[in-house]
């Protein structure tokens, strides 16, 4: 009786001892499986080594998939964070889950900072506001920084619902098309208003020739006023024409050559001309350089109307018994450069960014003779353009009271080996 007594409480001891066995082991397999990054795997054999081996394998699976799925986030996001638009993405109750860097630059957003933020509490703009709270499918454009007119800019905003209430805000800047269509109503109502003085002058001498008997000395003299009008017609035609083709064609490439002395020799024909027709007796001293040993790898028909409209304006604008120069040169990186300088009256320094621009005039009397001849008010229009085709600039130095300087200035990449040296 009291072997059997000793062999069960023998069995006993041995069932606690194998329960705490068991229980150390399922404490540390538990404090492994709740930290596997902090707690090694414990050596264990059997069942509880095999669950270990088992585990460990699904945790590298779902480890490998959380690492797949969050390169795919941060690739997602990076492609989101590169797009040229603004992207916000706002959660059911419009707070920022993420920005991208297009989207915090319009509204000077930190896209870590402002992670949670309502929308409406960062853009405080009331029609964004209003249209946010309405939910509006249809687009709205607003004005990004606009107490900061130098930085503000149109944007036009979309908003596309997504998952559970969600929403994508997809900001487009549209500035460049506003002004664009400003631009475009501009020029329509410039050359609109630029051809129908002429039409109006037309129109007036054709009434008085069909309406009254007029002696052959008034014939002619209305007949020179009319091809007068005419011809200003032609010359504004002929300047569209050109800005159509420079803007519509494709950048001069480096195989064509312009023969810089024929050139300048034209063109110095050209305005001696031009000064002499109006002026007469009161002609200007021109005095034109033709280029030194170089030429230029350039269109020449767009170089010579460029040359042209340069030297045009310097006689337009000099006055009578003015003097120009103008004269070819190399510049010390090796580029090449045409300047063209008179004694005029000059150019106030608030006129000078704007003098490139399409019909802009400083004073449309200053260009008006007793001829009645007025430019186009496209000609330095042609001209930046004609100097950017071939990958130059042109620059504009004016004093009032002093006269100006016009340059176009080429790269050295444009300069090429022509003949020696002479003068007109």
């Amino acid at each position: 009786m009291n072997f059997i007594v000793i062999l069960l409480a023998l069995l006993l001891a041995v069932c606690v001892a194998l329960l705490l066995i068991e229980r150390r082991r399922a404490r540390r397999f538990v404090r492994w499986i709740t930290d596997p990054a902090h707690n090694p795997m414990p050596e264990m054999s059997a069942t509880w080594g095999l669950a270990a081996a088992y585990t460990r394998r699904a945790l590298g699976r779902e480890q490998a998939h959380a690492n797949e799925s969050a390169a795919r986030l941060a690739t997602l996001l990076a492609a989101l964070d590169a797009l040229p638009v603004g992207i916000v993405l706002l959660d059911r109750e419009g707070r920022i889950l993420f920005c991208n860097a297009i989207a915090a630059a319009h509204f000077e957003l930190d896209p870590a900072r402002d992670r949670g933020q309502h929308i409406v509490h960062l853009v405080r703009d009331p029609a964004f506001v209003a249209w946010h709270e309405q939910h509006a499918d249809t687009p709205l454009e607003m004005t990004a920084h606009p107490d900061a007119p130098g930085l503000s800019s149109r944007l036009m905003v979309q908003r596309q619902p997504y998952g559970d209430d969600c929403a994508l805000l997809l900001f487009t800047d549209v500035t460049a098309q506003r002004q664009t269509e400003a631009m475009r109503r501009d020029f329509v109502a410039n050359v609109s208003h630029e051809i129908r003085t002429p039409l109006t002058v037309l129109a007036g001498f054709v009434e008085t020739l069909q309406s009254l008997t007029l002696s052959r000395d008034e014939q002619t003299r209305y007949l020179a006023l009319m091809a007068q009008q005419t011809t200003r017609m032609q010359a504004l035609v002929a300047d569209l024409l050109t800005l159509s083709r420079l803007e519509g064609s494709p950048p001069p490439g480096m195989n064509e050559r312009a023969d810089l002395r024929e050139l300048t020799t034209q063109c110095a024909a050209e305005t001696h001309a031009l000064s002499v027709r109006l002026y007469g007796a009161d002609a200007q001293k021109i005095e034109i350089e033709t280029a030194p040993d170089f030429d230029l790898a350039a269109t020449p028909a767009e170089l010579r109307s460029a040359m042209s409209n340069l030297l045009a304006n310097a006689v337009r604008y000099s006055g009578a018994k003015g003097k120009i120069n103008a004269r070819w040169s190399r510049e010390n990186n090796g580029g090449a450069r045409f300047e063209v300088a008179d004694n005029g009256p000059g150019i106030a320094p608030d006129h000078l960014p704007r003098l490139t621009e399409r019909f802009y005039r400083v004073d449309r009397s200053r260009a008006r003779h007793a001829h009645g001849e007025d430019g186009t008010g496209l000609g330095l229009a042609i001209v930046k353009h004609v100097a950017e085709r071939h990958g130059g600039t042109l620059q504009i130095i004016s004093i009032l009271g002093q006269g100006s300087r016009f340059a176009l200035v080429f790269p050295q990449a444009r300069v090429v080996a022509g003949q020696t040296e002479k003068s007109l």
